[in-house]
Formats: structure tokens, sequence, C-alpha cells
């Protein structure tokens, strides 16, 4: 037993999903909730909790793709941690990591990560597979507009008249971006 921190990481895709479920029953020192995709390692609590790790610590996961969904993401992630002295733990797949160098266990991390990887592809062909089944069925138009059209003719309106992004994205609550998009809209009829 190490006498470092047991440190947790979760991680949820959406603000709305319940992350407790995760690391349910394991005691750790500090935990670290990401909401957010993980189709990069780009995440505030992630970044946080890689720093926050040293030697003889354990980071406790509750499987391999909450932690990275490439396995490129997670073979570096796992061997960063493991060059530091700290352990990997994967409640999920009940694997640990940096115990040992262990051969067995690398083969497994690559193994099982590549599945994890594989499963993300089939799910995200399947989905787009029955978008485009509901699409020639008439039964997906996709997302439902921000404004109206009525509104989208004064936002537009508005913003050649040289109105602040900020200000009309708030009076019409909506994003910024959403602003933007509009504003480019009308630049490119402007131009063509």
């Amino acid at each position: 037993m190490s006498n470092g921190q047991v440190v947790g990481y979760i991680r949820v895709s959406t603000v709305e999903q319940n992350t407790a479920r995760q690391l349910d029953g394991i005691d750790c020192d500090e935990k670290f909730t990401d909401h957010a995709s993980g189709k990069d390692t780009n995440r505030p609590q992630l970044q946080q909790c890689l720093t926050h790790l040293r030697k003889g610590d354990e980071l406790v996961v509750h499987s391999m793709d909450r932690l990275a969904r490439s396995l490129v993401d997670l073979r570096r992630i796992v061997d960063e941690l493991v060059a530091k002295g700290v352990k990997v733990r994967f409640v999920k797949e009940n694997m640990v990591f940096g115990d040992t160098n262990d051969p067995c266990a690398t083969l497994m991390l690559s193994v099982m990560g590549a599945v994890a990887e594989f499963e993300r592809a089939l799910l995200l062909e399947r989905q787009r597979e029955g978008i485009e089944v509901a699409k020639r069925a008439g039964k997906y138009t996709g997302r439902k507009p921000s404004l109206t059209d009525e509104q989208a003719q004064m936002l537009t309106a508005r913003l050649a008249a040289g109105e602040s992004a900020a200000a009309l994205a708030k009076e019409f609550d909506i994003s910024r971006a959403s602003v933007y998009v509009y504003k480019n809209r009308l630049q490119e009829t402007n131009i063509g």
C-alpha cells in the first residue's frame, strides 16, 4: 500500500449525467470531475488532476473510456503517470497499472483501449446510419433553429446597423457564436 493519495477522476459527457455512480463506494482523498466530451484530453479537471498527482498516488477511474477515448491518448496518459510513480486503476475493467513493469498489463491496456475505441466508432457509425434513415423518412430535420425567421431578420438588420454581437446575444438569449453565424451569413450575402 502506498502512502500517497487516492485520487478519483470522473468524466460525464453532459451536465445532466449523474457522476455519483462512477466511483461509488471508493474512498478518494480528492476527486476531479469533468462535464465534457472525451474526444480529446483538453479537459480542465483532467489537466488539474494530472498536475495534482504525485509519486506514490493512485488514480482511480471508473473505466478506460472515461479517461480517454483514443488509444493513443489512453496509452500516453497511463505511461506518463506510471513513469511518474503513480498507479492507475480502472474499476470496470478491474485493472491496475504501475505496480510492476508487467508486459501483460501493457498488452491488456492496448487491447482494452482498442476495443473501447472500436465500440465508440461503431456507435457513431450506427448513429449516422440511423440519422440518414430518419432523414430519408422525413422524421429527422436536425436541431430546431434558435430563432424564428422573424427574429433572425431582426437580428440580421441590427447586426448590419453595427450593434454589438454580445448585446444582441444577451437580448435574443442565444450564444455569441450563434450571433456570429448570422453575422457571417450577412457578410457572405453582402459579398456575393
